[in-house]
């Protein structure tokens, strides 16, 4: 399977209580210097890279980022309002016209930007909420909402681009509009019926996790609906979007997750799609936290690859969770 990585787990790691981060001497790092970085120390075990537009990405530093990049691609182009504190408060959603009009104009040049480098977008809305009750005028700004990812959508259309969702519950916003599964297909099944057909969905594994959502299941529920489009892969403890090394923890939720993703055939043969690695590594080395979570995978995958037969199914269609267990574990070399 092919990968990708966010280069922003080559930052300076800041937090709220640290907003310097725990790695202050990457402060001034621009972009170029963290894709030399990332490309000189993770080399071919990821092949391409993604950035938020426009803090990371744009059409002013792309030549010197391609240069940087060394042969490896630009995968995904997502969008940075969440980086800028004019859409503290909602961007395409904000009930302010003037806002709202620069939200969407950014996120119409990161789908034009997409589309003329041949990488797919990303729109994770973690500023598209509220943080009180009382705050929001729900239903107008839903509408706002899911209008403006209709809108950069249908751009993304025209110039062949998919557009993946990603859903979180919380943080910066503390009640995200689009926070589960269910929400985001919601956005994606209202503009299937204006006709808009090029969205899919980004599972961000921690995200999952932090709601209670099971993985596997969701992962073969949009495999079955065709809507199964990219993964940020990580872990975490479930309360807060950790983005830990893969399989650090909730590892035999990853490990069903990667059976079925074989099943769907997802990122196998001439299939586009790729393990994307979604990680911040507060205070471990970026290039060693990556590298792991690369080799951590492909072990994981390894043992998915005995479990995926005959044996598992026959369990799984009598619902043996014992005999599924002996499969499991003899699989880990038990």
């Amino acid at each position: 399977m092919k990968t990708s990585l966010g280069i922003w787990a080559f930052g300076a790691m800041a937090t709220r209580f640290n907003p310097g981060g725990y790695k202050p001497e990457l402060q001034g790092a621009t972009t170029v210097d963290k894709v030399r970085t990332a490309v000189e120390g993770l080399g071919d075990l990821m092949d391409d890279y993604e950035f938020h537009y426009p803090q990371e990405l744009s059409r002013e530093n792309l030549d010197a980022v391609r240069e940087a990049l060394d042969g490896h691609g630009i995968y995904a182009v997502a969008t940075g309002t969440h980086l800028n504190p004019r859409y503290g408060k909602g961007g395409i959603s904000s009930p302010d016209d003037a806002i709202r009009g620069e939200a969407l104009a950014e996120a119409l040049d990161a789908a034009a930007l997409a589309g003329d480098i041949g990488a797919q977008m990303i729109i994770w809305p973690g500023v598209e909420g509220y943080n009180y009750p009382f705050q929001t005028a729900y239903a107008d700004a839903w509408a706002r909402f899911v209008d403006g990812v209709g809108q950069v959508a249908s751009a993304c259309g025209e110039k062949g681009v998919t557009l993946f969702l990603e859903h979180k519950n919380s943080e910066p916003a503390m009640k995200i509009f689009m926070r589960n599964i269910g929400m985001t297909l919601h956005v994606i099944h209202r503009l299937r019926g204006e006709g808009i057909t090029n969205i899919k969905v980004n599972m961000d594994w921690q995200h999952l996790i932090m709601n209670g959502e099971n993985l596997a299941e969701y992962a073969a529920l949009l495999a079955a609906e065709g809507l199964l489009g990219h993964q940020h892969a990580n872990s975490g403890w479930g309360t807060f979007d950790d983005d830990n090394m893969v399989g650090a923890t909730a590892f035999m939720e990853t490990l069903e997750l990667a059976l079925e993703l074989r099943r769907a055939g997802y990122g196998q043969g001439d299939d586009p799609r790729r393990l994307g690695f979604d990680l911040y590594p507060y205070t471990e080395d970026a290039v060693g936290a990556v590298k792991r979570s690369v080799l951590q995978w492909r072990f994981i995958d390894g043992v998915a690859a005995k479990l995926d037969g005959d044996e598992l199914r026959k369990a799984q269609q009598a619902k043996d969770a014992v005999r599924a267990y002996e499969l499991v574990y003899a699989a880990l070399g038990a």
